[in-house]
């Protein structure tokens, strides 16, 4: 299963987020949705055999709301690239 955490760009109330985790029913593939207006995002898990990123943002498209990719986040300054400190 992956994990991953969509920017949502136009979520108002709690009542949106509901409305955007209901993809998880309607998805194939989707394992749970979450979503948080207070934070702005959804994070959901999937199962990346079935389901792409590409399609949970179309899903969410279709709610009427903007999701995006999330921003890959750098490695810290201390950890190489296998992950290993130097």
């Amino acid at each position: 299963m992956t994990k991953m955490i969509f920017p949502i760009l136009d979520m108002h109330c709690s009542n949106c987020a509901m409305r955007i985790e209901s993809i998880e029913d309607e998805l194939p593939g989707v394992l749970s949705a979450s979503a948080s207006y207070q934070k702005g995002q959804l994070v959901v898990v999937y199962d990346a055999r079935l389901l792409t990123p590409e399609a949970i943002i179309a899903a969410v498209k279709q709610k009427g709301y903007t999701a995006m990719l999330p921003e890959p986040r750098p490695l810290p300054p201390n950890l190489g690239t296998d992950g290993i400190g130097l």
